[in-house]
Order: structure tokens, then sequence, then C-alpha cells
């Protein structure tokens, strides 16, 4: 019964913090039997919330770092959703004693449940994938050569589109299973060390075909430009199409990146991209031009689409924005690495909002009696949901009108800047039409690029 519950509120609490979560292959996890499903790691504890919501397999206990534990509120969390301390020698002065912790996880895996590791060790905000530590290798390894159960490992790779932000997308994309089967076990028993090495090379590799790495984040970033150049105007990509088309730039950009022209061609991007940023502009408010008819009628939805919602969504937006901005103010002034802004955010919030709930429905129920207490948990909730919802329509509001304002008074440089996003497109498409791959199933057609 705990686990149900704590499975329904992290679902709860992911669908409301992200808008957006695409699973792909969701049929590579299986449907029986032990797995050790092995993630990357850029965002603290979120990444254990998403894989619990998304895996479909529970319980499902996470080897976690023990310094968690110091934290009053948390701990007790931790213990019921049956995670594991493990101590890390990086942070520990002397020898560190995992043994206990090992047992544990021996004792989840041949009970037949599922076990999730960020085998990178801790979380990060690097452009790619950290050096692989070997707990998750090691665990797979010595369990299967106990011969109790047949273990599969399964890659997990999350991808987000902005990490912090609240109401963004992620994309989980489950890899195909690693099985520890005999041939695994005789290498193990010939050299255990040198085999817990090679399974985590092997499942580092893994974890690079479900994750978007680049080198550095100069790179990513004209990655992102080249993607969003190239696309169809009229085209709106899924985080899976974005992860997909953002990898496959990268790894094309990295095995030509020695090519003179290529090296030309990024300096024009980041160029533009500057020219972009220093004029508070963004790439898709140059693909076509904006009449004022037209920026009036995007206004006019908006504001529209904003009234409908205010009659449910004021008294929650009251009471709720505080909370809102404490919980903001928590995550970017409290979080000791930038990987941790969300999860603080989402704690403040978790703490919060059922105080506030308790004591309006104290209030109202000393007030007017218990059952309009419970009526009223029921509307605040609603209203919360529809008090987001406002929220997203009021920052596309205040977007369209600041663009707007911006794409009226540029002028010339609008004209300039337009003009050589048209020739950076042309470049980009027709270096793609000539070196793509031709068994490489591309995702967009000609078609789609002649759509106005």
């Amino acid at each position: 019964m705990t686990q149900r519950l704590i499975i329904w509120l992290i679902r709860v609490i992911t669908n409301t913090f992200f808008r957006r979560i695409d699973v792909v292959n969701i049929e590579n996890v299986p449907e029986d039997g032990p797995v050790i499903f092995a993630g990357n790691h850029p965002n603290a504890l979120m990444d254990g919330w998403l894989l619990t919501a998304t895996c479909g397999r529970w319980p499902l206990h996470f080897m976690a770092n023990a310094k968690l534990w110091k934290y009053r509120l948390l701990a007790p969390a931790l213990d019921a959703s049956g995670a594991v301390p493990v101590y890390s020698r990086d942070e520990i002065d002397g020898d560190v004693n995992n043994e206990e912790a090992f047992t544990k996880l021996y004792e989840v895996i041949e009970s037949g449940n599922c076990m999730g590791i960020f085998p990178e060790g801790i979380s990060h905000v690097e452009s790619q994938l950290s050096k692989l530590k070997t707990g998750a290798a090691r665990v797979a390894l010595a369990v299967a050569a106990r011969g109790k159960v047949r273990i599969k490992i399964v890659p997990c790779g999350l991808n987000y589109i902005h990490r912090h932000r609240f109401r963004s997308q992620v994309l989980i994309e489950f890899g195909e299973p690693i099985v520890i089967d005999d041939e695994w076990m005789q290498s193990y028993r010939l050299d255990e060390r040198q085999s817990v090495r090679k399974l985590t090379d092997h499942l580092a590799e893994a974890l690079a075909n479900v994750t978007l790495n680049a080198p550095d984040w100069r790179t990513l970033r004209i990655i992102q430009t080249v993607r969003r150049l190239y696309k169809p105007a009229r085209a709106s990509l899924t985080p899976s199409q974005y992860i997909e088309l953002n990898r496959r730039f990268v790894e094309r950009y990295l095995q030509e990146i020695h090519r003179p022209d290529l090296q030309a061609l990024s300096l024009e991007i980041e160029d533009y991209q500057a020219r972009l940023d220093m004029l508070g502009l963004k790439d898709h408010q140059l693909r076509q031009p904006m009449t004022l008819a037209h920026a009036s009628r995007k206004l006019l939805l908006r504001s529209l689409s904003m009234l409908a919602l205010l009659p449910l969504a004021i008294p929650g937006a009251l009471l709720h924005l505080p909370v809102g901005w404490i919980a903001a103010t928590v995550g970017e002034h409290f979080s000791y690495e930038k990987d941790d802004i969300a999860t603080l955010k989402v704690l403040a919030t978790i703490l919060l909002l059922p105080l506030l709930y308790l004591f309006i429905a104290i209030l109202v129920g000393i007030s007017a009696g218990p059952w309009w207490a419970l009526l009223a948990i029921v509307a605040l909730s609603l209203s919360f949901l529809s008090s987001v919802r406002l929220l997203e329509a009021e920052a596309g509001l205040l977007l369209s009108m600041l663009s707007v304002l911006r794409l009226t008074r540029l002028g010339s440089d609008l004209d300039e800047l337009r003009a050589t996003r048209a020739e950076l497109v042309g470049k980009i498409r027709e270096r793609v039409d000539h070196e793509i791959d031709a068994n490489t199933q591309r995702m967009f057609t000609q078609d789609d690029f002649g759509k106005k």
C-alpha cells in the first residue's frame, strides 16, 4: 500500500513539473525477472522519480548516496521508497564499507525485484556522460555468480529539454537489455576485475546510444542552432525527435570538425546566434515576416485563453503563487550544485502545499463543517491545475508582446538577420543533402521543407 501511494505521488509530481514526458522503447523493459535500470544522472532526485514513474516495474529500489540520509525530512521518504544507502569513496576519508548495502541489493534482486543505479556516481550538469563507476557491473556480475537468478541491465537515457524549468519536457529512452549470460559468467570467473571493467565499458556505450552527448557546451550550442535552422518552419518536434536530430548532428559534426569549410560554417552559425542573443530574439521569430494583423490575432487568442481560465484560476493563483515563489527561491539560492535545482523546487513544493491545504481545510472545517473542508481541498486542487495553465498562458502572452515590440522597432537589423538566416538555412540543408548516408531514414521530406 505504501509503495502504491509513493508511486502515485511521484507520478503526480513528475506530470505536474513537466508539461510533456515522452517514453521511447518501453518494450525493452522485461515484464518479469530482476532488472537493473542503469541511467545517466543529470538532474539529482528528479532522475529517480522519472524512472519510477515510467519504467513500469515496481517496486524499484535505488542505490542512493548515503549523505542524503542526513536530511531529516528526506530520510523517511528514502526509507519508505526502499532506497539503499551507499557510501562514496570520493566523499569519505579512509576506508568505505558498503557490505551491508550490497547484501541488501543482492536480496532485492534475488527476490525478483528491480533496482536503479546511476553509474556516473554523482549528479552533474556536464554536456556528456561522466566516466562510469563500476558499481552497476559489480553488482550485476556478483549476483549472477551466486546462481539464483539471471539478471538483465536496461540502459536508461534521461534527456531534458530544460532540466530546471517548470512545465518543460523530457524524453526517457530505454535501451536494449544487457543480459548477464553464461559468456559473461565465464569471463567473470576467469578474471573478475577485467570482466567488471569490460561490462562497465559496454554499459557506457549503451548509455551513450540513449543520451545526447557533446564534448562541451559550445559544441552543443552550435548543434542546437543548426537543428533550429535545419528543421522545417511548420514542424513541431516531439522530445524524441528533438534529441534524435541533435544526436545525428553531433555525431556528424564531430566526425568532420577538422574540415576548414565546416569550421568556417560553425563560426557563421555562432555569429548569427550571438546577434540574436544581443537583440533578445529567438530564431523562430525570424522564420516568417510577422505582420501587425498576425501578431494581433496571436495576442487576442492568448488573451481569450487566459480569460477562460481566470474564474477558476484566480483563487489558486493567489494561494499558490507564494508557494511557487518560495520553491523557486529555495531552488535557486539554496542548491549546492546546479543539478539539484529542480529537486529542491519540488521538495519545497511538496512540503509547503500540504501545509497550505491543511491550514485552509481547518479554517473551512471550523467555520462550515468537515464536508466543506473536503470540498475546499478538491476545489484547491482543481484551481491549482487551472493556475498552472494560466501561468503558461501568461508567459506565452508576455513573450508574444515582447516579440511584437522588438520586431516592430528593429527595422533594417531585422531584414539583415533574416537574410543571414536564409543563407545559413540553405547552406545547412544543402550540406545535409550532400553528406547524409543513403541508408539513414530521413526525419523530414522535401515536401516538409517546401511547406509555407
